[in-house]
């Protein structure tokens, strides 16, 4: 690492303000898989920490399955309690879903998916379980009621105003071109390129499981990162807001991004030969380090994150996306 790197590493480190700013930053590039081979190959995590002498670290780890990752989290949070993680999957589903099962809080809805009704929206149709048609994907088609003027009723407003609104006349352009060319996915698609609700359905357990040792969730609880008496956070990501348009299943086109990344952008300026060559190597590695990096470029931002007011968000939740604690 050239003198000028370093330098740069150093100034684009949060910077502790109050003992506010966060000590670790992770972000998770999920994974719905049944098998544990397949989650150990399909979920990456992009560690950012910041060391006792006020060097930072980035590290890019594979290998655990979704239970795994909960137990190592929880570690984590044991030995840095002032840590922020996202996770790509969806926290929540529409709030008229919610109501419809008896849900007054999300919490209620993840506990309702641990009861066995997530495992059962996953099952195909059979002689025991009907399939519940809304939840859909190959070989199913979308039901009519999620088509034409009933569209918009799968997703929930986050992933409106995400995925489809800056499109629209009037939209934010920079925000919209970062979903060019991407079909916008609801959590009832569970099959199919792309598709969010499987492994969004197979997080929820672990949301449970983490909040119920401590983790604040965001939007449902507000930030609580302090010095005295911290708390991990959780929150929703999607890596195509951070990553912005490209073609992340190239391995040229990773290795092209990275590369200019690095050039050009104090963020990802210190990152070392060694996690750059993972990321180039796998879209899911590629998708956890720059959604990690991007999280540092907003580091500070994290701590004044409260909770919601609005009915529907307290059900639905936010995604996260870069700037919005500003």
């Amino acid at each position: 690492m050239t003198q000028k790197q370093k330098q740069v590493r150093r100034r684009d480190a949060p910077q502790d303000d109050k003992g506010l700013s966060p000590e670790r930053l992770v972000a998770i590039d999920w994974s719905g898989r049944v098998d544990a081979a397949g989650q150990r190959r399909h979920i990456w995590a992009g560690v950012w920490t910041r060391l006792a002498d006020g060097k930072v670290r980035v590290e890019l780890e594979a290998g655990r399955t979704r239970d795994e990752v909960a137990a190592w989290l929880i570690e984590l949070a044991r030995e840095t309690p002032r840590m922020v993680v996202s996770i790509d999957c969806c926290f929540s589903f529409p709030a008229w879903f919610l109501a419809e099962h008896g849900c007054a809080t999300v919490f209620d809805f993840w506990k309702h998916v641990v009861d066995g009704s997530g495992e059962r929206w996953l099952s195909r149709e059979c002689d025991e379980v009907a399939r519940d048609e809304r939840f859909w994907g190959a070989p199913h088609k979308r039901p009519a009621q999620f088509c034409g003027e009933g569209m918009p009723r799968m997703f929930r407003a986050t992933e409106f105003d995400n995925k489809i609104a800056q499109g629209l006349e009037g939209g934010d352009v920079v925000r919209a071109a970062k979903m060019r060319g991407i079909t916008p996915k609801s959590p009832f698609q569970i099959g199919g390129a792309g598709s969010v609700g499987t492994a969004s359905l197979r997080a929820m357990p672990v949301l449970l499981k983490l909040h119920a040792v401590g983790f604040r969730v965001w939007p449902f609880e507000g930030a609580k990162l302090q010095e005295r008496d911290a708390k991990p956070l959780l929150v929703e990501m999607y890596t195509r807001l951070m990553t912005g348009a490209v073609a992340k299943s190239n391995e040229s086109a990773r290795k092209s991004y990275l590369a200019a990344k690095r050039r050009n952008d104090a963020v990802f300026a210190g990152l070392t030969r060694a996690v750059l060559k993972k990321a180039e190597g796998s879209e899911d590695a590629f998708d956890a380090l720059v959604s990690t990096m991007e999280m540092v470029r907003y580091a500070e931002t994290f701590s004044s994150l409260r909770a919601t007011k609005d009915p529907v968000l307290k059900l639905e939740g936010i995604t996260w996306r870069p700037g919005i604690g500003r």
